[in-house]
């Protein structure tokens, strides 16, 4: 079963740039949360996302997020991704070897 990680990125950008940003970030895969903060560090705008909510239901949210780049000059995205990681399980192994063959046979 795979374990779960959570990391936290920020990035700073000028509002002309929120935007585009915001909609690239969303396309990944892995990114379950954005959070817009201003220059104080005061949160603006929280977007949950999911693999379902990446299309048409973005769009009001776009729409909110030009409207903040027009009042803000400089601001923090604050992107929460999750990465998967794969549990490596120890194998036992046996080796069979016969006069002209070699078989490598792993049990659990």
């Amino acid at each position: 079963m795979p374990e779960e990680r959570t990391i936290k990125e920020e990035f700073k950008v000028n509002g002309d740039q929120l935007v585009e940003t915001v909609k690239k970030l969303a396309r990944e895969a892995n990114v379950r949360h954005l959070i817009i903060k201003n220059e104080k560090g005061d949160s603006l705008m929280e977007i949950p996302l999911s693999v379902a909510s990446v299309g048409v239901l973005l769009l009001p949210v776009t729409a909110a997020i030009g409207a903040l780049a027009a009042l803000v000059t400089h601001c923090t995205i604050v992107v929460v991704k999750v990465e998967k990681q794969l549990r490596v399980k120890r194998l036992k192994c046996k080796r069979e070897s016969r006069k002209d063959s070699f078989r490598l046979v792993l049990f659990a």
